[in-house]
């Protein structure tokens, strides 16, 4: 949970994971879709469904006991340098360097290391300056009280040098140059792209599809949605999209709300629209599943954060009088 994500927006999801599931084989047994449900919100679902897949290999051929060997627990799902350095330092006191974005941050200051933190061809030199100073009896506490220094002190716009413990020995502060450090390579902009996303009406009910289990946000459910084409208006693509992909005709009703939501590599903004069931049966032509459900219901279903955007919204359209 905690890769790519900040440690207060982790709590509370780790708690109610726990609870749901307080040990491997819990895990290994339960659903995907429950899986995926309580993982909600914390984005890049690839990470839930890795776990889930890590489970269910642990307790088929490792007796439900974590790997303590590196090339063992790298042969995991999911599992990279990070996750298995992180595990066997702190779980089983080996001497694996644990090297996150704090990590580096710590040590770009302390060194004053030019190599920028946001490419992988840097991680090397990261490393080998972790490995060249951690303490071969006490991995675990070493690896923690860097990777919380970086979070807690050591932070990216604000550092906290008064406080920190390392500043007598910290290369960029005795320089005042801390704000320079750590070093990174510009990105190009985010690519947007331009999609409806329609939300079908049929005998009171809304139509939801889920999406393949490989690839971004993997094995949830959504609204049918789809890019426009060149030159091709909202109003236009929405019904085309629902044909396309469903088999169904449909008329456009209302104009629910407009979104934006930014993912990793790109940013989408989408008009949300009410469509009508004209005719048709479900044929799918992309999406791995589909439900027809009261809206009321929605609840159940582990949907992506940009469809929650909206929801508000639809209700007060669909329900105007509850809402």
């Amino acid at each position: 949970m905690l890769q790519q994500t900040q440690v207060k927006t982790t709590v509370p999801y780790y708690r109610r994971f726990l609870a749901r599931f307080p040990d491997i084989y819990a895990l290994a047994a339960a659903d995907l879709q429950d899986v995926l449900k309580l993982w909600e919100g914390l984005g890049y679902y690839g990470r839930a469904r890795n776990m889930h897949r890590a489970a269910k290999e642990i307790v088929a051929t490792h007796d439900g006991a974590i790997p303590d060997d590196m090339d063992k627990i790298k042969n995991l799902p999911g599992v990279g340098d990070y996750i298995a350095a992180a595990v066997l330092s702190i779980a089983y006191n080996q001497p694996h360097p644990v090297v996150d974005g704090n990590v580096k941050r710590v040590f770009a200051r302390l060194f004053r290391i030019d190599a920028p933190v946001n490419v992988q061809r840097s991680y090397s030199v990261f490393k080998k300056k972790s490995e060249e100073l951690m303490p071969p009896d006490s991995p675990a506490d070493y690896n923690q009280a860097l990777m919380e220094l970086g979070a807690l002190v050591c932070r990216p716009a604000t550092p906290l040098c008064a406080q920190c413990p390392l500043r007598a020995d910290c290369l960029a502060f005795e320089g005042g140059s801390t704000a320079e450090f750590p070093k990174k390579i510009k990105r190009k902009p985010l690519p947007e792209h331009t999609l409806v996303i329609a939300v079908v009406v049929k005998n009171n009910r809304v139509l939801l599809t889920r999406r393949q289990e490989q690839g971004l946000l993997g094995g949830l459910w959504e609204f049918p949605n789809g890019r426009l084409g060149p030159g091709e208006s909202p109003e236009a693509a929405c019904p085309r999209v629902v044909k396309t992909k469903l088999n169904l005709t449909t008329r456009i009703e209302a104009r629910v709300a407009g979104i934006r939501h930014a993912y990793t590599h790109f940013k989408i903004k989408a008009d949300v629209f009410v469509c009508r069931h004209v005719g048709g049966r479900v044929r799918l032509n992309g999406p791995a599943d589909y439900r027809w459900i009261a809206l009321d219901e929605i609840d159940a279903y582990p949907l992506p954060k940009a469809n929650h955007k909206f929801l508000p919204a639809l209700r007060r359209v669909l329900n105007p009088k509850v809402a």
